[in-house]
């Protein structure tokens, strides 16, 4: 018994869909308006992220409240919370989208970053503190550089998570991206569109990651390892 064009398109209408959705000015519109979501979201978390590490790392009295409170809590709530709480708050748009997506990959950003603050050659610290006592200076030219690998395999981390919060949260709060195009698909029936959004994210992430994000992660790896 032959699926029907709802439970399963043909090739040839899914490669329909996708050449719709690549030639349209609403489906370059809604791919750019995910990308713009993902990379807000990725810079706005692993800062986030980032700057709670450093400061369990250089202030003990907020050590324990990072790492033992405030990460399990960041870990352990739902994906779906947070956007249910994100509509509630900031209503459809790209704002609860962005909120939601920022919101699960914290945790990715403050685990790896403190991983890597605690991978600090001790050698290479105390070098740094016999050439100045600027701490600042001791954090740009010893730190940062020693952090540059676990940056990067953070980054590619996130990217892909981000991807798969993205579509998601997109779907619940979002007005404009590639899960607002799901969402309208999935209310038409068009199921051979829905084809061709993941066909495009799965091609997108799997070219920026093999092609960007690989290739400097080795490279930062061989220079600062």
């Amino acid at each position: 018994m032959l699926a029907t064009p709802v439970v399963l398109p043909g090739p040839i209408a899914v490669l329909r869909s996708l050449w719709e959705l690549a030639i349209s000015t609403r489906g370059v519109r809604h791919l750019v308006a995910s990308i713009l979501h993902v990379c807000v979201a990725v810079a706005v978390s692993f800062l986030i992220g980032g700057l709670l590490a450093l400061a369990a790392h250089y202030m003990r009295v907020v050590r324990f409240a990072v790492h033992n409170r405030l990460g399990p809590f960041l870990n352990s709530f739902s994906g779906i919370g947070w956007m249910l709480l994100a509509l509630m708050w900031f209503g459809v748009g790209g704002v609860s989208v962005i909120f939601a997506i920022s919101a699960v990959l914290v945790p990715f950003a403050l685990v790896n970053t403190a991983a890597g603050l605690a991978a600090l050659d001790e050698t290479m610290t105390e070098m740094g503190r016999s050439f100045t006592r600027n701490r600042w200076r001791q954090f740009l030219l010893v730190t940062l550089p020693s952090l540059y690998p676990f940056v990067f395999a953070t980054l590619r981390i996130m990217f892909g998570v981000a991807w798969k919060v993205t579509l998601t949260a997109e779907l619940f709060a979002g007005d404009e991206g590639l899960g607002y195009v799901i969402n309208l698909s999935r209310q038409e029936y068009d199921t051979s569109a829905i084809f061709a959004v993941i066909i495009v994210i799965i091609a997108f992430v799997y070219s920026t990651d093999r092609f960007i994000l690989a290739p400097l992660q080795t490279r930062f790896e061989r220079q600062y390892a």
